[in-house]
């Protein structure tokens, strides 16, 4: 008879309030990364295989309700109850922009080849940003618009 293997579970210590969203980016050379959202306001980057904390992403004043990374996992952004998603240098932890909304921000993405990030507010508002373009002011180009529900 084979024995069955046995997975412990990882268990993460750090966030002060519940964790509402994970994820996991694809395999870099580096190994592949966990990103937490929690309602203490500081989203966790972590070693996606043993949970080993890497950093926490300082700056919001309101609940995470969403966080990602990009294909390389070297930016990040999180979506915030402050009214903002920002976008993260994941190997720093430097804050390089804040989108500002009128309400709760509740999801952020990346596109598939991390050239767009995504964020959605409660009042149904997509604010779509070129990463790719970087005009003076350092302001990443931004396409607003309304999503309707059929």
């Amino acid at each position: 008879m084979e024995k069955k293997k046995v997975t412990v579970p990882l268990v993460c210590h750090g966030h002060s309030r519940p964790v509402v969203d994970l994820f996991y980016s694809p395999i870099t050379p580096d190994g592949f990364f966990l990103i937490s959202a929690s309602k203490d306001s500081s989203p966790m980057l972590r070693n996606g295989e043993t949970g080993d904390w890497i950093g926490t992403f300082e700056g919001h004043k309101g609940a995470i309700w969403s966080s990602c990374l990009d294909t390389k996992a070297l930016r990040a952004a999180s979506a915030s109850a402050d009214f903002s998603a920002k976008l993260w240098d994941a190997l720093t932890g430097d804050e390089l922009h804040s989108f500002e909304h009128k309400h709760i921000v509740r999801a952020c993405a990346f596109s598939d080849v991390g050239l767009n990030c995504l964020s959605i507010g409660i009042l149904l508002l997509n604010l779509s940003y070129n990463l790719s373009h970087r005009p003076a002011s350092n302001a990443c180009v931004m396409h607003i618009e309304k999503l309707f529900l059929m």
